[in-house]
C-alpha cells in the first residue's frame, strides 16, 4: 500500500470518527485537508472518486448508481440544493445523497479542501458552487 493510500484511509477513518450526524461534512473535509488531501473529484453515476494528495493521486471505486444504459438527467439546480439541504440536516446517507445528486443532473463534483468549496457539474457544463464553513477539530 502506498503512502498516499495509507494516509487517505487513515484520514477518512479519523474523519468518520469525529463527524457529527448533522452538519458533518465540514469536519470530514477539515480532517482530510489536515492530512494533506487537497481535492476530491467525484464522477457520477460511476461513483469513482479521485483524491489529490501531497503524496500522489488515489482512486477509489464506490458502488455505481446505474448498471445499464440510461439517459443523463437534466441539471436541476433546485433539486440539487434540496438534496444538499437534506444531507446537511443529517436526513440522508451518503449513497442517498449521491443518488439524489445524480437525479438532479450532477455528473461530477469537485471538492477543493483548501478553498473550502464544492462545485457540482451537469453534463452540459452547468455548475453550482457552494462554500462550506471552516471548523476546528481536535
Amino acid at each position: 500500500m502506498s503512502k498516499a493510500v495509507e494516509n487517505l484511509l487513515k484520514a477518512q477513518q479519523f474523519a468518520m470518527s469525529i463527524r457529527p450526524k448533522v452538519g458533518g461534512f465540514p469536519y470530514m473535509a477539515e480532517a482530510l485537508r489536515r492530512a494533506g488531501i487537497t481535492q476530491n473529484i467525484w464522477n457520477l453515476p460511476s461513483c469513482q472518486s479521485i483524491y489529490l494528495t501531497e503524496d500522489g493521486a488515489v482512486a477509489s471505486q464506490g458502488t455505481p448508481l446505474i448498471n445499464t444504459t440510461v439517459d443523463v438527467p437534466l441539471f436541476d439546480r433546485e433539486a440539487l440544493i434540496k438534496a444538499l439541504r437534506i444531507d446537511q440536516a443529517g436526513n440522508s446517507t451518503f449513497p442517498e445523497f449521491l443518488k439524489a445528486s445524480w437525479e438532479a443532473g450532477v455528473v461530477s463534483y469537485t471538492v477543493d479542501f483548501e478553498k473550502r468549496v464544492v462545485i457540482y457539474y451537469g453534463v452540459l457544463g452547468e455548475s453550482y458552487a457552494e462554500n462550506y464553513p471552516s471548523v476546528e477539530i481536535g
